[in-house]
């Protein structure tokens, strides 16, 4: 099964790629099937069922908003970011959507936008249920299992579909199959298949290659390289310009917490500081306000890079541009293996875990940024495919357990400073794999494999529901 580097990394929209850039696309793919269908101009109203985690925080991530941008045609990856606080205000007034843009239909957000904190869909714990209605009088909620049924005088049921976001943006049906009717990733045949990093390093031996080289070439059955090469540079432009923003926006952060961007005014400092050259530390600064430029641009619901989440959007960019800005001999090459090898290393999470908060905590998320980071940094810096495989390792081992405790169900949280500290521990991850052979004692498919249970231990408080942690100890001011 192959996972691209462009599944793993994708242009989308703060502040959460489950909560957020999923939900967008299920929207937007629920509405595209009832015209492939022909059943879009019987539609009268429109109704949408949120459960699990998408239940318990899903206003707090903006899933509302991203629900009827989705419904309107909108992608998160070329959505206008600055309109959408104002076209969710339209149709909170208006109470009508147009679907695609053209065929408009009630949808009052207050009534039609069900979160069910309660209850679960089956197969993830961010799940959704569309239920399009042929007259104007939407089904009121009803609970779990009576907001199914539809009796006399109510709206009639004209199609039902059940979506699921599984994390990093990634949408899938009821089956679990791609919910945008792609090809299966198992049907895709790469030169250099692997489903595991025993796999991965196995083929690097063998070939006399190094990880991003086997991640190119499997990229290459997919896409032309010349298109191959401009995309992924596209990607770390993307991550460019959210750093830039990051740094010149002020004010406060949405959602309530009053939370204070701080990017702007460190930015700001680290110019104009004086002992900067003599500080030996003064790169850990530099690398702290990139991940904070970034996330507080996701907090905002500004344009962001799933890296592979949103949540831990900050990291790969602030690695990155630490290999950019300070380690000799950088180019565009680097940039490239870079994200190669990251998204080769987050394949092997999505395959064999999760990068979904709801589902194991922030260790899927912040933890496996990390992971990713780290063994791409080992690896542009001179790293053999087993001190890269290492550097992965060190970088999840030392994430596990981490919780999802979102104070407020915001993206703030501690999401933003702990994104700072993931893209620092990346570095030193990377930087203690390099001073070894790659030889260690826990392979990273074994603290994969750890993580992965770790996730399935840990209370349902800790992922993502706002329930635990921080989350129920801070008093929101």
């Amino acid at each position: 099964m192959h996972i691209s580097v462009f599944d793993i990394f994708k242009i989308g929209i703060g502040p959460s790629s489950s909560h957020t850039v999923g939900p967008m696309r299920a929207a937007r793919r629920f509405v595209e099937r009832l015209v492939a269908d022909g059943q879009l101009e019987q539609v009268a109203a429109i109704k949408v069922e949120l459960f699990g985690s998408l239940g318990f925080t899903g206003r707090g991530h903006g899933s509302d908003r991203a629900i009827v941008l989705g419904l309107e045609g909108e992608d998160p990856a070329t959505v206008d970011v600055d309109s959408v606080a104002r076209r969710f205000a339209a149709v909170e007034s208006g109470k009508r959507v147009k679907l695609l843009g053209t065929h408009e239909v009630d949808l009052d957000p207050t009534t039609a936008l069900v979160f069910h904190r309660r209850e679960k869909l089956p197969l993830h714990a961010n799940g959704m249920r569309f239920t399009a209605l042929a007259n104007g009088a939407p089904i009121a909620s009803r609970g779990f299992a009576a907001a199914r049924s539809t009796p006399a005088g109510s709206a009639e049921s004209i199609a039902e579909r059940i979506y699921y976001s599984v994390g990093g943006g990634f949408v899938v049906d009821h089956t679990g199959a791609p919910a945008d009717g792609s090809t299966p990733a198992d049907q895709v045949r790469v030169p250099y298949p692997f489903n595991s990093g025993e796999e991965l390093l196995r083929h690097a031996s063998d070939h006399g290659m190094a990880i991003s080289s086997l991640m190119l070439e499997n990229e290459k059955a997919l896409l032309a390289e010349v298109d191959l090469r401009r995309r992924v540079l596209e990607i770390a432009a993307a991550m460019d310009q959210c750093i830039k923003r990051g740094c010149e926006r002020e004010g406060i952060l949405p959602g309530g917490l009053k939370v204070k961007r701080r990017a702007a005014s460190l930015y700001r400092k680290l110019k104009s500081d004086p002992r900067g050259d003599r500080d030996p530390l003064v790169i850990m600064d530099w690398v702290n306000l990139f991940a904070l430029a970034v996330n507080e641009e996701n907090a905002a619901g500004g344009r962001v890079v799933t890296a592979p989440t949103n949540g831990a959007a900050g990291i790969i960019p602030s690695v990155l541009t630490y290999y950019r800005r300070f380690v000799p001999g950088a180019d565009d090459e680097g940039v490239l293996r870079f994200l190669l090898t990251a998204a080769a290393i987050g394949a092997l999470y999505k395959k064999n875990a999760s990068i979904s908060g709801a589902e194991v905590g922030c260790q899927g998320e912040v933890g496996v940024a990390c992971s990713m980071a780290a063994g791409a940094l080992a690896e542009v810096m001179g790293g053999t495919p087993a001190q890269v495989e290492n550097a992965a390792e060190i970088g999840m081992e030392h994430n596990l357990g981490l919780t999802c405790d979102p104070i407020g169900g915001l993206v703030q949280v501690p999401c933003i400073e702990r994104n700072a500290m993931g893209a620092v521990k990346a570095i030193n991850a990377a930087r203690l794999a390099l001073q070894g052979d790659g030889t260690h004692k826990v392979s990273l498919d074994k603290v994969i494999k750890t993580m992965w249970r770790t996730g399935a231990d840990m209370s349902s408080k800790y992922k993502e529901t706002a329930r635990g942690g921080l989350a129920v100890n801070i008093i929101e001011c």
